[in-house]
């Protein structure tokens, strides 16, 4: 039984990161790949920490040889893999946790990284230490809603604990519906924000005030979404 785990363990990681460097290139620009932050908070929650930096190194090792990324590749997923995955396991399986371990990881720590390293080794010039911060925390809050969402759905249908279980990770309590719902919500909120500022920035040459605050607009109504969800729903779930 316990070599049948380990040998789906590696399979599951093989399959993590043949799906990392498919997918990497979706909605990628140099010092944002939301893709990849998808599978490292999905990889973290179901992996854990180490499986889930083994799974980042992985990936971009492969994108920098094949593809010629550059040590973005690496500064951009490893600490928010890591992080993702400790702060899931710290906090006892809260996945807002996971979600923001990503963003710290690699919207802040991997993003300051980056500067000494595209710098000093690749040679790149005119770069700050916050250079990418701005950059790096878009791609985290797009692929990191999205692997939230995902999980969330996993959570509903039952099987989050049952892959963790097959792969031998820790599990979790469940989580209130509500709450993670309702977060859920206003991450789709920071989503089609920034779907709105690419728009906005690509096909609309003259952008009226109204066109440029649409993002904070937008945003706005799913937090107050959200925000209504919650309040007609925790007491319910409480009740129950």
């Amino acid at each position: 039984m316990e070599g049948n785990q380990k040998l789906f363990k590696m399979v599951f990681l093989a399959f993590m990161v043949a799906l990392g460097v498919v997918i990497s290139p979706i909605l990628r620009v140099e010092g944002m790949c939301p893709m990849a932050h998808f599978i490292n908070v999905t990889c973290a929650v179901l992996m854990g920490p180490y499986w889930a930096f083994l799974c980042a190194l992985l990936i971009g090792i492969i994108r920098m040889a094949v593809m010629g990324i550059p040590p973005l590749a690496l500064t951009g997923a490893i600490f928010g893999a890591f992080l993702s995955g400790m702060f899931y396991r710290l906090s006892k399986g809260k996945l807002v946790w996971a979600f923001l371990g990503e963003v710290i990881g690699t919207g802040i720590i991997g993003a300051i990284i980056s500067y000494p390293v595209m710098t000093f080794i690749w040679g790149r010039s005119g770069l700050t230490w916050f250079f990418y911060v701005p950059s790096f925390i878009a791609g985290t809050l797009i692929g990191g809603s999205i692997a939230f969402i995902f999980l969330r759905q996993l959570v509903k249908a039952g099987l989050l604990t049952k892959f963790q279980r097959a792969l031998g990770s820790a599990t979790y309590g469940n989580e209130s519906d509500v709450k993670n719902n309702a977060i859920a919500i206003g991450l789709l909120g920071f989503i089609a924000s920034l779907v709105t500022v690419v728009i906005v920035h690509n096909f609309v040459p003259n952008p009226s005030a109204l066109v440029n605050n649409l993002k904070y607009i937008i945003a706005a109504v799913f937090i107050v979404i959200a925000a209504i969800y919650y309040a007609l729903n925790f007491r319910k779930e409480a009740v129950q």
